[in-house]
């Protein structure tokens, strides 16, 4: 890998987050993951070396997409690959995915998060994505555990997001301060679960504020204050008989989602700030 990153002239770059995944077997399982017909659509996010793009073609993919914003490893790609791969010189933050079936990629970690989230708001169909490791493993968060927060929520509301295989710094050049994680996305097929995007936001920035507070304590923020009126909330949104003595981290996403399908109970009808 150093002695291709020579000839082509290019040095890792911390502004374009360059750290190429060095282990095949890595990017094989990325391959494997995206489990569509070989005539999808598929767009791959960074296509660096060129060692996720090998692996896709391997499993016959034939509508292929690399977006590459360097352009020196643009052009890289272009004459490993040649017509099997269509290369765009993009940046993945505002590239267009609305005609693919799949999108696939080793994320930069400094931009992984808002990525993700375009794509999960895009109904993108499946995302296989390498990422930093506590990223992935918020966005794949189960109810009960450390990860599971807000981003665990408002991705299951797109989609089931699954934790595949953990990646440590060592398989990356240059190795980065932190470990990777592969997660893989479906999205749902059901309609969106909450009232509005919006307004499920707002609820979980209530309720996840404090993260150690027993809900008793965080639901009446929703209601003004009133406690009362936020056992009635509670009580209509169907939630466990001991709400009152769990904190947010314990509720699965259902939960807010029905919440968030409840008129508001605020000031001036809105969810208090």
């Amino acid at each position: 890998m150093r002695t291709t990153l020579h000839r082509i002239g290019v040095r890792p770059s911390r502004r374009f987050g360059q750290s190429f995944l060095v282990n095949d077997h890595i990017a094989d399982i990325e391959a494997a993951l995206v489990e569509l017909p070989h005539d999808a659509p598929i767009t791959e996010i960074g296509g660096g070396l060129g060692l996720l793009t090998d692996a896709l073609l391997r499993r016959g993919y034939e509508e292929l997409r690399v977006l590459e914003r360097d352009r020196r490893l643009a052009a890289h790609l272009q004459a490993t690959f040649g017509q099997r791969v269509r290369v765009e010189i993009a940046d993945a933050r505002v590239a267009d995915y609305s005609n693919d079936a799949a999108v696939v990629g080793n994320l930069p970690f400094s931009v992984a998060t808002p990525i993700l989230l375009r794509l999960l708001r895009a109904g993108t169909p499946r995302i296989v994505a390498l990422v930093q490791r506590e990223v992935g493993a918020r966005f794949a968060g189960v109810p009960g555990t450390s990860a599971y927060g807000r981003p665990s929520v408002v991705a299951a509301a797109y989609a089931q997001v699954e934790a595949f295989a953990p990646v440590p710094s060592r398989d990356f050049f240059p190795p980065p301060l932190v470990d990777g994680l592969v997660i893989r996305s479906t999205a749902r097929s059901d309609p969106f679960p909450a009232e509005s995007a919006e307004r499920l936001e707002e609820v979980l920035r209530v309720l996840f504020s404090t993260r150690r507070k027993q809900l008793r304590n965080v639901l009446p923020r929703l209601t003004a204050g009133d406690r009362a009126a936020a056992a009635r909330l509670a009580e209509e949104a169907n939630w466990p008989a001991d709400w009152a003595d769990r904190r947010a981290e314990e509720l699965p996403p259902d939960a807010f989602f029905a919440i968030s399908r409840l008129p508001p109970r605020g000031t001036h009808g809105s969810v208090p700030r």
